[in-house]
């Protein structure tokens, strides 16, 4: 996996101090993830107590995660090294899986 402080990824259309010399076109990173029966049985309760469900809130945190990631290793297979317009959706497929998509501009840029 990229760590995202090696390879500069912003939602504006610019990286700051940055100049974008070559576009190389859209990229995207995708996951699913399932929800397991004990985060079922969790959130369950908790919809019935109210409150934060920290098993969903973590696997969307991952989720993010692994599709930045796989995000940037498409724009680095263009020949990229920043990522600029990057956004993220998200939405169910099932009851109980959820999709977690980022994509944005790969570019080329050089310090100002």
């Amino acid at each position: 996996m990229v760590k995202f402080e090696e390879f500069p990824i912003s939602s504006a259309n610019y990286i700051p101090g940055y100049k974008v010399v070559e576009e190389k076109g859209f990229v995207y990173g995708l996951t699913v993830r399932a929800r397991g029966l004990g985060g079922d049985i969790g959130a369950g309760l908790k919809g019935i107590l109210g409150g934060e469900i920290k098993q969903y809130v973590k696997m969307m945190e991952e989720s993010r995660e692994e599709s930045i990631g796989r995000c940037i290793e498409h724009a680095k297979e263009l020949g990229a090294n920043a990522i600029i317009s990057v956004r993220l959706d998200s939405d169910s497929i099932s009851q109980n899986m959820q999709e977690v998509l980022a994509y944005g501009t790969a570019v080329v840029i050089e310090k100002e």
